[in-house]
């Protein structure tokens, strides 16, 4: 039965394996076995402030890449923001079965596509050498533009809970015009499992355009859904339980298919 498909939930920057929790609730409330691992140093606030300078998306990806090998099966990867880049990453490297990308960032060779995108990864320059660093989480920009749409009271718990994250990993997600390793490269005639890509209308961190420019990289492979009263954090915003349902939904439609006629990109 397709119900014993391991899932693996890749959450994004700042973040840790929490941000999946209602997903993985509803997850497994349907029969599935769900992973929700940390990204390497990012279980606590200590821990990546001690052990993330220099880390790339390349030690993330060789990490997941590790768990998926020890799976009894291929999963389906869930990826939310930078966490659906490596979905891409690790789509493009075989053996995953399905991949859900949640307002996921875009690989090597995807330019932003509005000016709030280009001034965010401008803004990072005033970090100076900020490759080399470990980046404290910016709470008034988390808030203002990722948690924007959770009631405050969960806006605030959600805070509290996000981590530093590795500057060299925020340079090659968002900076790659000058990544001349081009690290988050996605070869896209390697990605050939059914895709689901989900953007909020009002996200402005990944807007619905970039997210429709991902879908249509991978062409009848993959699915583009504009989720309109929405935001980035579709995990845990009002209406997720909506959003991880139909995720489900599409799921049972593709699993039992050959991955090349799921159709949908539009």
């Amino acid at each position: 039965m397709y119900k014993r498909v391991p899932v693996l939930m890749v959450h994004g920057a700042f973040c840790g394996g929490w941000s999946f929790d209602n997903w993985r609730s509803l997850y497994e409330s349907r029969g599935f076995a769900v992973h929700a691992p940390n990204l390497r140093h990012h279980a606590s606030a200590g821990e990546g402030s001690r052990g993330l300078a220099g880390v790339r998306i390349s030690d993330y990806l060789a990490d997941l890449s590790a768990l998926v090998g020890a799976f009894d099966a291929p999963p389906v990867v869930i990826g939310h923001s930078m966490g659906g880049l490596l979905a891409q990453m690790l789509a493009a490297r075989g053996g995953v079965r399905a991949a859900v990308l949640v307002a996921p960032l875009a690989p090597w060779g995807v330019f932003p596509s509005t000016a709030f995108e280009w001034l965010a990864m401008q803004a990072l320059c005033f970090e100076g050498a900020f490759w080399n660093k470990v980046l404290k989480p910016l709470h008034s920009v988390a808030a203002a533009h990722a948690f924007d749409l959770v009631p405050d009271d969960e806006r605030v718990a959600l805070l509290q809970r996000l981590v530093p994250e590795s500057g060299q990993a925020i340079f090659e997600a968002m900076q790659w015009m000058f990544d001349s390793r081009k690290t988050t490269l996605v070869d896209r005639r390697s990605v050939t499992c059914p895709i689901l890509c989900l953007a909020g209308g009002r996200d402005r961190i990944v807007s619905p355009v970039t997210v429709r420019r991902i879908a249509r990289r991978y062409g009848g492979r993959a699915r583009y859904e504009l989720l309109v009263d929405n935001g980035h954090w579709l995990l845990g915003e009002p209406g997720w339980e909506r959003i991880a349902a139909g995720s489900l939904a599409w799921l049972d439609q593709v699993l039992d298919r050959d991955p090349r006629r799921v159709s949908g990109a539009r």
